[in-house]
């Protein structure tokens, strides 16, 4: 039976490698690399964009709901003021009439008052909670858009790192790199504020 022929393969695999080499093979390692660690960036800005969106759209509900509760607490006021207009003419119409106003009427228009003051504390309270919630969200949504630049900035770097690998252009490259440490650079300065 007949020798099989001997094919040196590390000779073989040492050539293929050279040639590799020789026509880009190692800036195309290079530039996947970098496109992969890019792409990680870009999905960890997705989600944290994501979340903040979300977080300030929970906040601006919230607002929304407790300027619903002032805004009650504040018909709530009128309506002990014209209770109190009310009780007020009952007690002109005792005095045109020279009579004493009865206790009962002078304690139902100070009981008002002291109604109404406090419920206006509690409006205002409510309204400086909505007030907070706000800015709350709008810091959230600031964040949110430094998020979402990054995303934008991290995929025009993928794209170009494609391009990149394609072509085997090195400057688009280099394009890519620098826009995709903008784009880190985006992301850092929003995640660690």
């Amino acid at each position: 039976m007949p020798e099989e022929a001997e094919i040196e393969l590390d000779k073989l695999r040492e050539t293929i490698d050279e040639e590799m080499e020789r026509s880009g093979g190692g800036m195309l390692r290079w530039i996947s690399l970098t496109t992969a660690l890019l792409a990680a960036f870009a999905a960890v800005a997705s989600l944290e964009a994501g979340a903040t969106s979300n977080e300030a759209l929970v906040m601006k509900t919230e607002a929304t709901q407790l300027q619903a509760e002032a805004s009650d607490l504040w018909a709530f006021y009128q309506a002990k003021g014209v209770k109190a207009a009310v009780t007020e003419a009952s007690a002109n119409a005792w005095r045109a009439a020279g009579k004493p106003v009865p206790d009962k009427v002078t304690g139902t228009a100070a009981r008002y008052a002291t109604e109404q003051d406090s419920i206006r504390h509690l409006a205002q309270l409510k309204e400086h909670a909505r007030d907070e919630k706000n800015h709350e969200a709008d810091a959230q949504l600031e964040k949110h858009h430094g998020y979402s630049y990054a995303v934008a900035l991290f995929q025009i770097s993928i794209a170009l790192g494609a391009v990149a690998a394609l072509t085997r252009v090195r400057p688009v490259w280099i394009l890519s790199l620098v826009l995709g440490a903008a784009g880190i650079a985006l992301f850092l300065s929003r995640l660690l504020r």
